[in-house]
């Protein structure tokens, strides 16, 4: 059990309470916790899998030392029908589903694992090898830890960057925003967003509706009308 707060007394007397219900060990400050290790400094607290890293490693049995500066290739593009099909992908499905716990601590390295991530089913020596340079990217960032400053402020930040019909299977992209209302006055336009039918007029506009429909009916925008009438 993890007991937090900044009243000491009362989690004090919290933990001799629960003493004398059950039969419980004080094991001191968190240090370890299910993979995550924890370190304290006046700067703030300091979370890493170091050791996770190390295990994931030894799994997937790396014959080299190399490491990378990234956890992609620049311009990666990757399809489901890239390379040949794994005989057994029992290993890949375990280190993707590994990586993803692994972002807890890394989110450098969660566009990656996202684009892993979408192969589980079906993976490839393609999408093989971009597992093995995100584990090579592990190799050489294994000890950085994420910090959490004891002088931040508690406001929420978040950032986001999207590629614009950067998948190749579904012309979607592969991330957005923040909802977004987009007022627009053409009633067809947003009925044509709003249908999943595709008509025969909106040919020549594939991309653009996937596009729009995709980040509608994700939440990602909403379309109110408003008029062009003075």
């Amino acid at each position: 059990m993890i007991i937090t707060g900044d009243d000491a007394n009362g989690i004090t007397e919290l933990k001799t309470h629960l003493t004398r219900e059950f039969e419980m060990k004080d094991l001191g400050s968190l240090r370890y916790f299910v993979g995550i290790e924890v370190a304290y400094s006046p700067r703030g607290y300091l979370l890493s899998q170091s050791k996770y890293i190390a295990d994931i490693l030894d799994q997937a049995r790396l014959s080299d030392a190399c490491t990378v500066d990234t956890p992609l290739e620049l311009n990666a593009m990757y399809s489901s029908s890239d390379g040949v099909a794994l005989s057994d992908p029992s290993l890949y499905r375990t280190l993707v589903g590994s990586l993803v716990y692994l972002t807890i601590t890394k989110p450098d390295i969660a566009y990656a694992v996202h684009i892993v991530s979408q192969f589980v089913a079906s993976p490839t020596t393609v999408h093989w090898a971009a597992v093995l340079r995100i584990l090579r990217y592990l190799r050489g960032t294994q000890f950085q830890s994420l910090l959490f400053p004891s002088m931040s402020t508690l406001e929420l930040r978040a950032y986001s960057d999207a590629d614009w019909g950067g998948d190749c299977t579904d012309l979607k992209s592969t991330t957005g925003f923040y909802p977004t209302p987009m007022h627009c006055d053409n009633v067809s336009a947003i009925q044509i967003t709003r249908n999943s039918v595709f008509h025969e007029r909106t040919k020549h506009i594939e991309i653009d509706c996937h596009l729009t429909r995709h980040h509608y009916q994700n939440g990602i925008i909403t379309l109110p009308f408003v008029t062009s009438a003075m």
